[in-house]
């Protein structure tokens, strides 16, 4: 039995959080898990989807939020950072181009490691590089498997569409043209958590004279195999730790 900390609404709102654990439950259901009157349930959880903490599936059931996701991603960063040092070293010697980790932090992506290509024309993107979300594979993938209600927000003014996201969650990757800075292309592929949802975009850049017109045709069997390497590493990490 868990105690209570004395704040009375912060331990409603952790019963509740914690009694989605297994997944969307009903308004009725969280009322009999928790044993909290059905107005203080309703108000609490309407509260916590404001916030993102919690969220609705497409039958008006209640759910754990995106932005749980984003702060578990920030709190297991510097794991995430550690593990794809590595493997971005490895995919930019294998094929000569400049490689990066993205994360969604708000409504931008941000760069939380990279690799680039030591001599010659590259794509530099420094860690810390806060970059849009409308244009860009790495952006591509970051939106692709997010709920239908953010995909919607985030395809708003994107230099990509519905059917171009439905091509990435068939393929696995995504790549871009010119989408973010003329002249660039990109390829990128999902890393995954140990709940299998998208934490991050491995990614890997340069110019398009080099990449050519169809990147994805030379580069996503390496791309996804070292975001799949990536993802595999965090899950045996986290099983470890």
């Amino acid at each position: 039995m868990t105690i209570g900390s004395g704040v009375g609404v912060l331990d409603k709102a952790a019963a509740i959080l914690n009694a989605l654990e297994n997944g969307p439950t009903s308004l009725s259901q969280l009322v009999e898990l928790t044993d909290i009157s059905r107005p203080t349930v309703h108000r609490i959880a309407q509260s916590l989807v404001h916030h993102g903490l919690l969220g609705r599936d497409m039958h008006g059931r209640f759910e754990l939020g995106n932005r749980l996701v984003e702060l578990a991603s920030a709190a297991g960063e510097d794991r995430l950072v550690s593990a794809a040092g590595p493997i971005l070293i490895k995919l930019r010697d294998l094929t000569g181009e400049s490689t990066q980790i993205f994360r969604k932090q708000g409504d931008f992506r941000v760069c939380i490691a990279s690799a680039e290509r030591p001599i010659g024309l590259r794509d530099t993107i420094p860690v810390g590089t806060q970059l849009s979300m409308k244009a860009g594979s790495a952006a591509q993938i970051l939106l692709a498997w997010e709920d239908n209600e953010r995909m919607v927000e985030g395809l708003h003014h994107a230099r990509f569409t519905p059917t171009i996201l439905a091509g990435v969650r068939r393929r696995g990757w995504a790549q871009s043209l010119g989408e973010r800075e003329p002249g660039v292309a990109s390829v990128s592929a999902p890393v995954r958590g140990q709940s299998g949802r998208v934490i991050a975009a491995l990614s890997l850049s340069g110019p398009i004279e080099r990449l050519t017109r169809q990147p994805g045709k030379i580069h996503h069997e390496a791309v996804t195999s070292a975001a799949h390497e990536l993802s595999e590493l965090l899950r045996v990490q986290n099983d470890h730790s």
